[in-house]
């Protein structure tokens, strides 16, 4: 824990990151490391966020066989149906593994307080600073990240109608538990009231989806494609753009995406009948992770007429900087796996992890400058954890067909910030 010694009047950090000699250091050098590693943190939370992305979507595009019968010819009618709903997808698993930074510093904040008369700051902080973030920047980007020309609007308002309004009550329920049952106090019951309520949100977006009779808004929506993402189109359009968000890519433009025989794509995939097919898509897979570690370690080609010399080399010293990020994360699983679940949960863990060490550094920086924790957790910690959130709006804004997960994504973080 950070701790404070005096001299003479001025006060010392005795608390260090990794070794005891970072007490020696001088107070300025010490503050400008502790930030760095802060920096480079952020880094790996927005790296971790394409892999989740990826992930997700994996999850979503899975489907189940339904047999009907045809009324007419009496003869079976074979179908694949998503088993996730959209709506509900972009409320629950995009809004929430975005949010998980902030669930997690939050989390870690609540424990480390525990007896405490009053909690700290890194969470609450965190949890203001990132709702502004998002009202802001995350909506710029998700405005700027469109090609030109291009329009993408809410497929359904009805569904966009329901998460406002949750987002609005959410604030409203904190004022009523906060200053008028039980001002400053928040008891077991009413969190338990709290969290009741974001299953409210779910039931409420999905009837609206589903257009269920004195529980929906009669409004008319847009027709939304059957795949969550469709295909990617045009990606060598933007080949010598470099983009800081993509860093799992073969070229440097995008994740790689690569299509895998028997995987969710296919329909045999949920119906695996043969030895010989599992074997070949279990190597499959297998040889994707392997190349997942080689991929790490290569530095993509800088080679291109457009990109000057000083481009090149700060392209080099950028993938030498993710180097460590992409070995860490390679070990995620393919997200061929179970439909995407198990890289789905890999990212999670990451996540909290790099959530620990961020608030472990914000500790350290507060001890050093003597600033509130509430202060970096506002500032700082708000933007830092906020990446994740950021890439996965960009994702979703540059190549869905529509605007309702990249809105979602943002709206819908309101509500759980109320949550947490």
């Amino acid at each position: 824990m950070p701790g404070n010694f005096s001299i003479m009047g001025q006060e010392f950090c005795e608390s260090y990151f990794i070794f005891q000699g970072e007490t020696g250091l001088g107070v300025g050098f010490r503050t400008f490391l502790y930030f760095l590693g802060l920096a480079y943190c952020f880094v790996g939370l927005s790296a971790i966020t394409a892999r989740f992305f990826r992930s997700m979507e994996s999850v979503v595009s899975h489907t189940r066989k339904v047999v009907k019968i045809n009324p007419d010819t009496g003869g079976e009618i074979i179908m694949f149906e998503k088993v996730w709903n959209f709506t509900v997808a972009d409320i629950s698993l995009l809004a929430f593994g975005t949010s998980f930074p902030q669930i997690s510093l939050a989390t870690i904040d609540a424990i480390r307080n525990l007896g405490n008369l009053y909690a700290g700051g890194l969470g609450p902080g965190t949890l203001v600073g990132s709702a502004a973030f998002d009202l802001f920047p995350i909506h710029a980007v998700c405005v700027v990240v469109p090609r030109a020309g291009e329009l993408k609007k809410i497929a359904d308002v009805g569904v966009w109608l329901v998460e406002l309004f949750w987002s609005f009550w959410a604030y409203i329920w904190l004022y009523i538990i906060l200053e008028v049952w039980t001002p400053n106090v928040i008891t077991i019951w009413e969190a338990l009231l709290t969290v009741l309520q974001y299953g409210l949100l779910l039931m409420h977006a999905y009837a609206q989806d589903k257009r269920w009779p004195y529980f929906s808004l009669p409004l008319p929506r847009s027709e939304r494609p059957v795949d969550w993402v469709p295909a990617e189109v045009g990606e060598d359009e933007n080949r010598n753009v470099v983009d800081i968000f993509s860093i799992h890519s073969g070229s440097g433009i995008g994740p790689v995406y690569e299509n895998v025989p028997g995987t969710d794509e296919t329909p045999e995939y949920s119906n695996k009948d043969s030895p010989e097919k599992m074997s070949l898509e279990d190597y499959h897979v297998f040889a994707i992770w392997r190349q997942q570690f080689v991929d790490a370690v290569k530095l993509e080609s800088t080679e291109s007429r457009t990109l000057n010399l000083y481009l090149r080399l700060a392209r080099i010293s950028w993938q030498l900087l993710l180097v460590p990020w992409r070995l860490l994360f390679a070990f995620v699983p393919p997200y061929h796996i179970a439909h995407g679940w198990i890289a789905f949960i890999c990212s999670l863990v990451f996540i909290s992890g790099i959530a620990y060490i961020v608030t472990q550094l914000t500790d350290l920086i507060s001890c050093v400058t003597g600033i509130n924790p509430y202060v970096i957790a506002f500032t700082a910690l708000a933007s830092g954890t906020s990446w994740p959130d950021l890439v996965a709006s960009k994702i979703a804004a540059e190549r869905q067909i529509t605007a309702d997960s990249a809105i979602a994504n943002i709206t819908c973080r309101f509500t759980l910030k109320a949550i947490r």
